[in-house]
């Protein structure tokens, strides 16, 4: 096998070019079935197989930077870097990354995983080369998805100042995760249907110079005004007009053309944009077909390419579901997503209501701001975006919307812990940036039946509202439990004597299982579903810490700014004197893993969570958890979190879901 010599960097370089197309194949069969083992993004590196390795035939690693935008099409990179072996850890806890990662490699130039950020990057490492006089090459690879996104304009504007060489890779496949909208995408299709500019500029250029006398000087008076003559072949010619020049289209498939054109690309002394068309999901039949759901994807059977893991019903099924409902209810309600309608759930309303559903492209800001706008004018979005994206959006939530008290709904999906994607998809931080808004409301609901409600709620109130939720199976399991919706008020669940557990949406789940767990020990402890996270119930709340010894606050979210914060703070202000037990995320960055597994290491899962409130307070663990190892990950927080619980016996919680086929993580774009 050819693939069989790739054993570190650079070993690319070795091979004839004949042997190129074969390992082409090879690397193409060793990603279907790793991919089809263990989940993980699929099309989006089928497409780059080739552009990769022309790519690594032209450059020198680790010297040379290679920048990926997102990052999920870097699994042939990560190949040819010498880590094919550990491609059965891939997405893993402590194993390979389905992103790039400066940690893992010295050959990953700048760790991504949201989108349009490598020409950014790719810009300022260039300019570090230059003030360093070194001579390294710098080469950024985005999307035509990511084109969608601003901050891409913003560096190509700046890279137009560059006087020195550096590569930007436009991979241009047609769609980002799902097909794309607007004008980039309309843009790209007219250059595509005018590949033979280029040619026809030499063409004319010969025959005007083989006219005697005259011919030279014609041919330097064209040239004086070539840019008329692109405007006419190339409409708009955006790139050469920013100032960056414009190289292709080239075949994206075609080695030897990509590493043509790359070598000669990286003679020139200015930033330089090489157009490469690719074809996403290339080589396996399912994927070309259906290459959105082959973006992010499960486990899945390669001969028929179904998912082999169980399809559960989830949160985002569930969102879709009410999302449809209240547009056949109100025809105000609009939908608004960021270039993911299959991800969020949003598709559906879509089709149903097609002149009332917006896919604005990559760009969160102005989904925010756009959906300001519609609020303004008497329409009620429901802004359906995943919580790591929201973040990008964090200004225009507060000054576009929540100044305003314009009624727009966030609806968050994978809020919380999210899994395999690692650290830059992991949705712990919303529920501390949004809380501290004046005039937010934020509802993060236990279950399917509270979802609806929630939504309902939202649809009637004034003001914006978000409703947080997570990724996988949504909870069907506490239905008992559903008193109405009530802005501001909390549920409780069940009465104890001995603590009292204050938890947040999925958290609640947690809590129930902990009590159950105390309650066989002898201990008592209350449940109180938070519900609002913004605003607290303060009056439950009070009630409660006065009539316990111990409060635990379970929360979903990095413990800074989080729940746990609030309600020590209100404990303090009123003299309650009740110990605080703050269970969530601690002050570091989620790896990736199942979402079990990160939950236990955390100390969120419910027997972790049981084993700190039998220490708390003074108990005993049962005779089976004695000397059992200390959850060492859970840091500590407060009086009580000082002194380290023993770790019970199995728990009882069970799994939350590992997702839906055909996952969208767009960061991924």
């Amino acid at each position: 096998m050819v693939l069989e010599k790739i054993q570190k960097p650079n070993d690319v370089k070795k091979l004839p070019a004949w042997q190129l197309p074969i390992l082409a194949s090879e690397i193409r069969e060793f990603l279907i079935t790793k991919v089809s083992e263990n989940g993980g993004h699929l099309a989006s590196n089928l497409g780059t197989v080739e552009l990769t390795i022309a790519l690594h035939r032209c450059l020198d690693f680790p010297e040379d930077r290679l920048i990926f935008d997102v990052g999920h099409q870097s699994y042939t990179h990560k190949i040819l870097t010498g880590r094919k072996d550990d491609f059965d850890t891939l997405r893993k806890y402590g194993g390979l990354s389905g992103f790039p990662k400066i940690y893992e490699s010295d050959c990953d130039a700048f760790g991504t995983g949201h989108s349009s950020t490598s020409i950014s990057a790719g810009l300022g490492m260039a300019v570090a080369r230059d003030l360093q006089h070194r001579k390294n090459t710098v080469v950024s690879v985005i999307g035509d998805g990511a084109l969608t996104g601003g901050m891409a304009y913003e560096a190509l504007n700046n890279a137009s100042l560059l006087k020195s060489n550096f590569i930007i890779i436009l991979n241009d496949n047609h769609m980002s995760i799902s097909p794309n909208v607007g004008g980039m995408s309309l843009y790209l299709a007219g250059i595509r249907t005018s590949q033979h500019y280029n040619e026809l500029k030499d063409n004319v250029r010969s025959a005007l110079q083989g006219i005697p006398g005259i011919g030279d000087g014609l041919a330097d008076h064209i040239s004086r005004t070539k840019n008329n003559l692109k405007q006419l072949m190339v409409p708009g010619m955006l790139f050469e007009n920013m100032g960056v020049t414009y190289l292709g289209p080239v075949d994206g498939h075609d080695i030897a053309a990509l590493t043509q054109i790359i070598q000669d690309a990286k003679k020139l002394p200015r930033a330089v944009l090489i157009h490469v068309r690719t074809q996403k999901g290339r080589g396996y039949e399912p994927a070309e077909r259906h290459p959105e759901f082959y973006h992010g994807v499960g486990p899945f059977d390669r001969e028929t390419g179904r998912q082999t893991e169980p399809v559960r019903k989830t949160w985002t099924n569930i969102f879709s579901d009410i999302l449809l409902r209240l547009g056949e209810q109100d025809n105000k309600i609009v939908a608004v997503t960021a270039a993911m309608p299959e991800g969020t759930g949003t598709a559906a309303f879509g089709r149903r209501y097609p002149d009332r559903f917006f896919d604005v492209g990559i760009a969160e800001e102005h989904a925010v701001t756009f959906s300001a706008g519609l609020a303004r004018e008497g329409y009620h979005p429901v802004c359906a975006v995943y919580s790591s994206f929201l973040q990008r959006g964090y200004d225009q939530i507060l000054h576009d919307v929540c100044i305003q008290k314009l009624p727009v709904i966030f609806a968050v999906d994978r809020a919380g812990i999210v899994g395999r994607d690692g650290e830059t998809h992991q949705g712990v931080f919303d529920l501390s940036y949004l809380r501290m808004i004046p005039g937010m409301t934020v509802i993060a609901p236990k279950n399917m039946r509270e979802m609806q409600a929630a939504f309902q709620f939202a649809d009637c109130f004034q003001g914006p509202v978000t409703i947080r939720y997570p990724r996988g199976s949504c909870i069907t399991s506490l239905s008992e439990y559903n008193a109405p919706m009530v802005y501001g008020r909390a549920e409780i669940l069940f009465a104890g004597s001995d603590a009292v557990f204050f938890a947040v949406g999925s958290m609640v789940r947690t809590a129930v299982h902990a009590a159950r767990i105390l309650s066989a020990e002898g201990i008592s402890a209350a449940v109180v579903n938070l519900r609002f996270v913004r605003p607290l119930d303060r009056e439950t709340i009070l009630r409660e810490l006065s009539a316990h010894a111990l409060a635990v606050t379970l929360e979903e979210n990095v413990l800074a700014g989080g729940v746990g914060e609030a309600i020590a703070a209100m404990s303090a202000e009123e003299g309650c004197g009740t110990r605080i037990l703050r269970v969530g995320v601690p002050d570091r960055f989620v790896p990736q893993g199942s979402p079990e597994e990160l939950k236990k290491k955390l100390g969120m899962d419910a027997g972790s969570v049981a084993a700190r409130v039998r220490c708390a307070l003074g108990r005993k663990a049962p005779e089976a958890a004695q000397g059992a190892e200390v959850p060492a990950a859970q840091a500590a927080q407060g009086r009580a979190d000082r002194q380290a619980p023993e770790k019970p016996a199995d728990s009882p919680e069970g799994p939350d879901g590992s997702g839906t086929p055909g996952e969208q993580n767009r960061g991924n774009r």
